[in-house]
């Protein structure tokens, strides 16, 4: 009996041509040389290994923090502190605006609020001495208080010349100038704290039994190729969107990373289930007909067809459910030229 190993579509016309028989060969018809087709297929063995699912969707990356720096009153910008890409603590002058007038304004706040204090001073005096009515008395103490305040706003809007910035973050983005006329709560600067980022994801309704908070999250962004990043779910929206059948999960990034930048495009994966120790196959291996998925099982160097059940799938594995056993081999690349009972022989496993 001569056995010929081919390549995948080799063995086909083989097969082919062998049903076919050689009217020119008396040996083929008495059964004498009879040729066997041995197809080359790669395998593996059935193995066991955690699996999850996830739910995936996609995202803009987005600052959790972030803030418009606005100036809280009218002047010319004299002094610019800070540039693009300066980190600032919260607090921090970050730019000043001319003070001359304001100082000024306080200054005489406080001469008026003095004067009006020492009047004040002496009515009590006078008034403990019954020598004024109560009313006189009182006038005296309401324009005390009235000029009190309004020292206390004139040196507010003195100390407001110098913009501060409200968070900690960097500076993401400028929008004056130096020697620039600005009015109040006119937009100076732009904040932005990178610890932590944040994805907003827009999930559909029947999702929601799947997604809890705390779950574990992977994100990768098209920027960073080959890198993921982890991440988790810390929010859910109670409620859903009644136009488009959506409710809103914020997942948080856990890892520090300066490559990671708000408005990059990211792919999250929120991982809601995990199988310990299940029985696995590479998703190659596994054929589908309709409704049905099959794969080949090889032993004592001949394939077997077999019916199978399958769960989760996670990157190149997917779940073995029913159907197969621990240890069994399955064909991974060549099963396209099976048939049920073939003679093969694994090449790389």
């Amino acid at each position: 009996m001569k056995i010929k190993q081919l390549g995948y579509l080799s063995a086909v016309l083989l097969l082919t041509l062998s049903a076919c028989g050689n009217e020119g060969n008396n040996n083929d018809e008495n059964g004498d040389d009879e040729e066997i087709v041995v197809i080359p297929v790669e395998a593996t063995t059935v193995s066991r290994g955690d699996i999850s699912a996830y739910y995936s969707n996609t995202a803009t990356l987005e600052a959790e923090q972030e803030a418009l720096v606005v100036a809280k009153v009218r002047g010319i910008i004299n002094q610019v502190l800070v540039e693009e890409g300066d980190r600032v603590k919260a607090g921090q002058v970050i730019a000043r605006i001319e003070d001359e007038q304001y100082r000024i304004e306080a200054e005489r706040a406080k001469s008026n609020m003095d004067r009006l204090y020492n009047d004040f001073k002496r009515s009590k005096e006078l008034y403990d001495k019954q020598a004024i009515s109560v009313e006189e008395y009182q006038n005296k103490q309401f324009e005390y208080e009235a000029q009190k305040s309004a020292y206390e706003l004139a040196k507010l809007n003195q100390e407001h010349t110098s913009i501060k910035s409200p968070i900690s973050g960097v500076i993401s983005e400028r929008l004056i100038k130096k020697g620039n006329m600005i009015g109040t709560d006119q937009n100076v600067y732009r904040v932005t704290d990178f610890d932590p980022l944040q994805a907003i994801l827009y999930v559909p309704e029947h999702e929601m039994a799947k997604i809890n908070k705390n779950q574990p999250a992977e994100i990768k962004v098209d920027a960073l190729p080959g890198q993921s990043f982890k991440a988790h779910v810390e929010r859910i929206s109670p409620i859903v969107d009644p136009t488009t059948g959506t409710f809103k999960v914020t997942v948080i990034i856990d890892e520090k990373s300066e490559k990671l930048k708000p408005g990059m495009f990211g792919r999250v994966k929120i991982v809601y289930d995990t199988r310990l120790s299940t029985k696995m196959i590479p998703k190659v291996a596994v054929m589908s007909e309709d409704e049905t998925q099959t794969v080949f099982v090889v032993r004592d160097s001949l394939a077997y067809k077999k019916i199978i059940k399958t769960g989760y799938v996670n990157g190149s594995n997917i779940e073995i459910l029913e159907g197969l056993e621990d240890g069994e081999v399955v064909v991974t690349t060549g099963q396209g030229s099976l048939k049920d009972s073939a003679k093969v022989n694994v090449v790389r496993s």
